[in-house]
This record gives C-alpha cells, structure tokens and sequence, in this order.
C-alpha cells in the first residue's frame, strides 16, 4: 500500500486502522512504512481517507511482492489453490470434510496472527526443522507452493524476506505420535520471533466428546486446552467414515 502525498492532508485518520502500525505522520503527511506493510488493504477499504490518498501501487501485484496481499487480505485469492484466506477451510469443517480422518490428527501452526505479522523466515525455521525431523508438510496448503522443490524445507529465496499478516503451516501423523510430534515441534516455536497459534485438529467421538482433551492433560508438557477454543462444525453429510 502507499499513500499520495500530494493528496494527503495529514489527518492521520487511517493510522489506527492499520493493523501492522506501519503508517506514520512526519512533515505534515502520512506515509507507509512499505517494507513492513502486508499490503491487506484494511487502510484502503476503512474508506477515512478524505482526499483519496490511499491506494495500491502496480508492483504490489508483482511477484514476489504479491505474496503478502495473496496470505494478508482475505478477498485475494491464492493462484496456485484457487482459495481465499490462509487456505485451511478443509481443517475447520473436518467432521464433514474428513481430512484428516480417524486415528490421525492435523497440526496447524499459525504464525502472526493476531495483529503482529511474520516474515516467512520465521517460518522456514519451522518448516526447515520438520523435513530435518521427516515431517510431511502439506502439500494442499499455500505455503507449500512457496517452498524450494528439494525437500529442504526452506522457501525460494525471492520469497524469505516477504512479510504477510499471518500464515498458517500444516501437517498431519497418527495418533500414538501425538507425544513424539508435540515433543518435537513445540521447542521450535521458542526461536520463532513472532506469535504462532497451535491448532489440534481431531475429530469428535461417536459419544460427543474429544478424546484429544483427555489424551492432552495427561501428557507432562504443561499444555493448556483453552476452554474457549475455536470449534467450527461442518453442517452436512460426511464425505468419509
């Protein structure tokens, strides 16, 4: 994003709706700090701008600049997955999609999210230790078109220093590794600097419970279950067993 400044007025009422702090005002004008700027747009549609300032300049839409609108706004589609967003609706409706089926679980890391950003170094650190640990990382996600093509686990060069809103790695592994895999991926997560969300996708029991609860407290790694935490249930007839 960038702003006109021979339009601007200098109101400085599109700072707070920046959800990366990177507009600032000196010498009378707004500007945007484009190199941390995930190119969302939320500045452009809150529509407060009184001189039309606000726009979105053409190298925006370059590769690999593209990237950060492609995983930062939501009405911007992924090319590669024809999908919005960050490219996991399968995981939030896994009672009806049944991706990942019974006697597995998904592992999906959320990075940046919410209101702080990540560079996808941050998450190459991630992805480069799970191919050194033999993890598979998901092909039918975003992130995995960035990724070089010889199972290093590190992103195309041209790609590292983009910085998005947030991102969201997945993975998946059977259930009696659940120890094994948490053991293995959660210490990463300490030299990542950004926020990372952990999501344990499961699926419920025919009885109406999670399991996975149980199977949580009782490992010894001080995990919380959130009491709070997001439940989305796919309405309709499941596509698997």
């Amino acid at each position: 994003m960038r702003i006109d400044s021979e339009k601007c007025v200098g109101c400085g009422r599109c700072i707070n709706y920046c959800p990366m702090n990177c507009i600032l005002k000196a010498d009378g004008r707004c500007e945007i700090d484009e190199d941390e700027c995930v190119d969302c747009g939320v500045c452009k549609r809150a529509d407060v701008c009184p001189a039309d300032a606000i726009f979105m300049p053409e190298e925006c839409f370059e590769y690999p600049r593209a990237v950060r609108m492609q995983f930062s706004d939501p009405c911007v589609a992924h090319p590669n997955m024809k999908s919005f967003g960050r490219g996991t609706e399968e995981a939030k409706t896994n009672d009806v999609t049944g991706k990942f089926g019974r006697g597995e679980y998904g592992l999906l890391l959320e990075f940046g999210r919410p209101c702080t950003g990540t560079r996808l170094a941050e998450i190459e650190k991630v992805t480069v230790a799970m191919r050194e640990k033999g993890l598979p990382i998901l092909k039918d996600n975003p992130l995995f078109g960035l990724l070089e093509e010889d199972g290093s686990g590190r992103f195309k060069k041209d790609y590292v220093r983009e910085k998005v809103l947030s991102a969201i790695l997945e993975t998946r592994f059977k259930e009696d590794e659940l120890e094994n895999i948490l053991g293995t991926i959660l210490p990463i997560l300490g030299h990542v600097n950004t926020v990372v969300s952990v999501g344990l996708v499961t699926r419920f029991a025919d009885d109406g419970t999670l399991p996975i609860i149980k199977k949580l407290e009782a490992l010894n790694m001080n995990i919380r279950v959130r009491p709070n935490a997001k439940i989305n249930v796919g309405l309709g007839r499941p596509l698997i067993d």
